[in-house]
Formats: structure tokens, sequence, C-alpha cells
């Protein structure tokens, strides 16, 4: 691979994965509907919701990271972000098999598991992929569809599609909050006090696009830790007191599992807020 379309590059995790193919030496084309910031990846200012656009904007890439996408609950009406996140990720899906692309990265949510934990309790910790799937907003149920519509592209093309649920992404600049967390953990307990660096998400994306995996796959893509200064077991006990864990939980470890993706994709958090803020 040498062509990288990164769809949604402009955005926060989007940025970031620019930033880092570029680094590693591969050539990068923007679509958006916002400039980018770095002058080195051309930009292509489109509707992804328009299939002829989102072809057109393909022609001569060897795979996309597709992260464009209506980024959480609540921005638009709920109609209008189901929508959006559906048309635009099936028409990524099939500029990339109409134009042969070797392989599908793209950004799903770690809300497909029930985040918020607000109806529904999570069925066990650490969460890992084999989670049952509790959309909870119009967002994660366009997630959970495009996850379907993927699996159902591999079958009919065979070109692996890999689904990367991240969680709440943070840049530097984000870990002043993280004190405000500390004496209410119940205000981060909605994603089991879960969130990942952009640059992480960066470096997960690169993996995914190399790995030689074929299928549709999905992971989970966390920090190696929490946003908390209490250790994990006592989150649970106190919050979640009622839900069972799957094997012994040390220290501030994700309850987000990141083993998957740290064995079939390399993947290994090297950021963490703990090098930003005091305790």
């Amino acid at each position: 691979m040498e062509h990288i379309v990164v769809t949604g590059g402009s955005g926060k995790a989007g940025r970031a994965v620019v930033a880092d193919l570029l680094d590693h030496g591969y050539r990068v084309t923007n679509i958006d509907t916002a400039a980018s910031r770095d002058p080195d990846a051309p930009d292509l200012i489109i509707d992804l919701t328009d299939l002829g656009q989102t072809i057109e904007a393909m022609v001569g890439a060897d795979a996309v990271a597709h992260l464009a996408a209506i980024p959480a609950p609540n921005i638009v009406p709920d109609g209008e972000t189901f929508r959006i996140n559906i048309m635009s990720t099936y028409n990524v899906f099939t500029a990339a098999s109409r134009l042969g692309l070797g392989r599908v990265v793209w950004a799903s949510s770690e809300t497909l598991i029930g985040i918020p934990f607000e109806r529904e309790q999570p069925r066990y910790a650490p969460i890992d992929e084999d989670h049952v799937r509790l959309p909870e907003s119009h967002y994660a149920l366009s997630k959970l569809a495009g996850e379907v519509i993927a699996e159902q592209f591999v079958r009919w093309t065979g070109t692996p599609h890999v689904a990367l649920r991240y969680s709440n992404v943070m840049e530097p600049q984000d870990y002043e909050r993280f004190p405000g967390f500390w004496e209410a953990p119940v205000s981060r307990a909605w994603n089991l006090w879960g969130y990942v660096d952009a640059r992480d998400v960066a470096q997960c994306t690169r993996l995914a696009l190399e790995s030689d995996l074929s299928g549709a796959e999905a992971f989970l893509v966390a920090a190696a830790d929490t946003c908390m200064t209490q250790e994990s077991a006592q989150l649970m006990a106190a919050h979640y007191p009622s839900v069972g864990l799957q094997r012994p939980i040390a220290g501030h470890e994700t309850l987000l599992a990141i083993d998957k993706a740290r064995e079939l994709l390399g993947y290994q958090p090297s950021h963490s807020w703990r090098d930003y803020v005091e305790i």
C-alpha cells in the first residue's frame, strides 16, 4: 500500500491518523466536509452521502481508513445521524469494492456494547468484543448496522473490513479535565472510565491497514488504563457491584479489554493522561 484515503481526516481522530500515516511514508488524501490543517495531506471536500462523489474521490487509492461520521448522539437529529452515518459508510464500502481497494479500516464505536450503561449494566468486565451488542442511541445503532454491512461486503467481495471500536478519543489538552473526574467517579461510569489517546487511535488504525487479517473483524481500541486514580477493581465494586469480573484486574487496567487488538494487530497503547497530569 502506498496511497491511503482517510475520510474524516480533519476531525480529532482523523488528524492524528493522517499525521501518523504521513510520518510512516504513506501518501494520504483527506476526504472531509472541512479542510485539513495539514498542508502535506491534500483535501477533497465532498459529501460522502453521494455515491458518485465518493467513488470519484477514492480513485487511485490502495486502501481506505473511514473515520467520517456524525461523531456522537445529539449533535443533529437522530434520523439525520443515522442517515448520514449509514449512507456514508455504505458509499465508502461500495466505492472500495468497485475500485478494488485492498483493505477497508473504519471507525465503529465502543457504544455498541451498551454505552452509556444506564438502561442495562455490562454483562461482565473487562468487556471484550464478544460482549453482547446493546446500542442505546441512533448513533450506536448506525455503527451496529455498519458492522453488519461490512460482514456482507466481505462475503460479496472478500475484501477485508476491519472495524475499530474506538473509546472516547482524547488529545493532550483534554487531560487537564481529568482531575475533575476523580471526586465523582460516577460521572465517567457510563463507559467504564475508558478513553483513548488520538495518537494511539492513529497507531491502531495504521496497524489495521498494514495487517494481513482477512474477513470482517472488530476490535475495541482503548488506552491501557482508565481515566481514574482509583484502581479499576475498586471502581467496579463501588459502581457495578453485581457485574462479575472475567479475571483479576490489576491496578488501573482498562475495563475495555484490548487483548484482541494487542494479539492480532500488535497494538500497544503508548500514551496515558498520567504523563500529563500530576496526581
